[in-house]
């Protein structure tokens, strides 16, 4: 009985870790185990090598996704934490109406991608949104059709990216310009520092963890951004605005490609693990040091 009142916490956790550790790791084994086979549109189990990522590495629109996604995940961190540390600093001014403002910097990471696309196409659209409302004001020869141009469909989803996390990058930086200990600051000012000074001097520099953390969950969001894509431009027009995940998810269930789609997944999760592991590691090796 006392064995039992001891480990009872650990038997009532045991079913829903089997089944996480099912339905997560074990599905993610299963999908590395058939980017080796030849399997179409059922799963074949005959080991068939490293075929599928020659195909996959072979195919010119899979370069197009991964050049897409290379460019939109630079401009989308760069982005996010420009304007994120340029909000967080405006609110760690003790302004009036800082809760007001923070909310409406908030908001639109309180909506899902599908709905920030579908808006977003709305606006971006030459027929319907600012390209049609400056031309009404008397501006007819105002353009601005990247929706539709080839060569910038990829910016289009750059923008509602941004303007949908850049506010929650805010949040995170906000949170550790709060952490930073005001005598500081105090005794920068003391030494005639101003606030450009003190800020990208003094401030951000120790936010190093910060910055990280930003870094690993906005190229964790880059690559996972499917359900804007396919919103806002469906990764069109042609495959101009192409990004991995939507390569693969045409690639499994428009064309039958199982294995092929599965490399392509491999690939991402590779791309991700080469993010996420050694930030884990750094962190925990900072928390043994303390």
């Amino acid at each position: 009985m006392f064995w039992l009142k001891k480990n009872l916490p650990k038997l009532v956790l045991v079913p829903s870790l089997g089944i996480l550790s099912w339905f997560v790791y074990g599905f993610i084994f299963w999908t590395i185990y058939i980017s080796f086979t030849k399997s179409k549109m059922l799963p074949r189990y005959e080991i068939w090598g490293i075929d599928q990522y020659i195909r996959l590495w072979n195919m010119p629109r899979w370069h197009v996704a991964v050049e897409n996604l290379l460019i939109f995940t630079v401009l989308f961190i760069i982005l996010c934490i420009a304007i994120g540390i340029l909000l967080s600093i405006l609110l760690d001014q003790k302004i009036r109406a800082e809760g007001f403002l923070r909310t409406i910097y908030l908001y639109p990471m309180a909506l899902s991608f599908i709905v920030t696309g579908t808006a977003w196409k709305w606006v971006l659209n030459p027929t319907l949104g600012i390209e049609k409302f400056v031309n009404d004001m008397g501006f007819e020869t105002f353009k601005f059709d990247w929706l539709v141009t080839p060569e910038m469909s990829i910016y289009t989803i750059v923008i509602a990216g941004v303007w949908q996390s850049s506010g929650f990058i805010m949040a995170i930086f906000l949170a550790g310009l709060r952490s930073v200990d005001d005598e500081i600051i105090k005794a920068a000012k003391i030494d005639g520092a101003g606030i450009f000074s003190i800020y990208s001097k003094i401030i951000l520099p120790m936010m190093r963890p910060v910055f990280m953390s930003a870094i690993v969950i906005l190229v964790h969001l880059s690559i996972k951004s499917y359900d804007l894509i396919i919103a806002l431009t469906s990764g069109g027009p042609g495959i101009s605005s192409d990004m991995p995940a939507v390569f693969m998810t045409a690639m499994a269930f428009h064309r039958s490609e199982v294995g092929l789609a599965s490399a392509s997944a491999i690939m991402m999760f590779l791309t991700v693990s080469a993010i996420v592991v050694p930030y884990l590691y750094s962190e925990l090796k900072r928390e043994n040091a303390r």
